[in-house]
């Protein structure tokens, strides 16, 4: 499957910060007094802010404003940006690096398409946004995971057509999103545990011998 461009999920594929996201959204429902758990968690990945928090709110008896839930969502980006802060270099792995680089080099064109509208942040604090020939995030799309609007954003941003094109994904949702978009996906982490992926990988560099040979 050789291919001249990547699309990369940011959380749990380039850098892994889901324990952040568990901790600020625990610490939410902790102070409302809902029940929320790693599984309640996982249910939150690949989905925006604002659908997460309705996720979360499920289990409330209590409705909320607009108002109030802009608040709430508000209150839990701010938490995690404060774990955010303190990332670095050596939150990516040497592996995840070195494999972006072997890719680069080949001349493969790198992209991001995440539904985080910390995606640019992050990549910053860990040093590798200037891999990155196009960055989609939350701040650029309307509709989150599985909808397959931010890898078509992506797509087209990169000038390259679909079917050179493959998205790398760690959720059920973004394989989702890669099928709707026409795009041929590798899944890692708990993406394996769907059939629609073209290929499913146990590490990072596994994607340099799919893509490049």
């Amino acid at each position: 499957m050789k291919k001249t461009a990547i699309i990369f999920d940011l959380d749990g594929v380039i850098v892994h910060t889901d324990e952040f996201h568990y901790t600020a959204w625990k610490k939410l429902a902790d102070k409302l007094g809902i029940e929320f758990n790693r599984e309640d968690n996982n249910r939150l990945r690949g989905v925006s802010r604002m659908e997460s928090l309705e996720v979360l709110l499920e289990k409330s008896n209590v409705e909320y404003s607009i108002e109030e839930k802009l608040k709430f969502a508000e209150e839990k980006n701010e938490d995690y940006i404060k774990f955010l802060d303190k990332m670095s270099k050596q939150d990516v792995s040497k592996e995840v690096y070195d494999t972006l680089i072997l890719l680069k080099e080949k001349g493969i064109k790198l992209a991001i398409g995440s539904s985080s509208k910390n995606a640019r942040l992050i990549l910053k604090k860990i040093g590798i946004i200037g891999l990155f020939d196009v960055i989609i995030d939350g701040t650029n799309i309307t509709n989150s995971k599985p909808d397959p609007e931010v890898f078509v954003k992506a797509q087209q941003g990169l000038l390259i057509d679909k079917e050179n094109c493959v998205v790398v994904e760690d959720a059920v949702s973004g394989i989702m999103a890669g099928y709707g978009a026409n795009i041929d996906t590798i899944a890692i982490g708990d993406a394996k545990n769907t059939d629609f992926a073209n290929y499913k990988i146990n590490s990072f560099v596994e994607i340099y011998g799919i893509v490049c040979k």
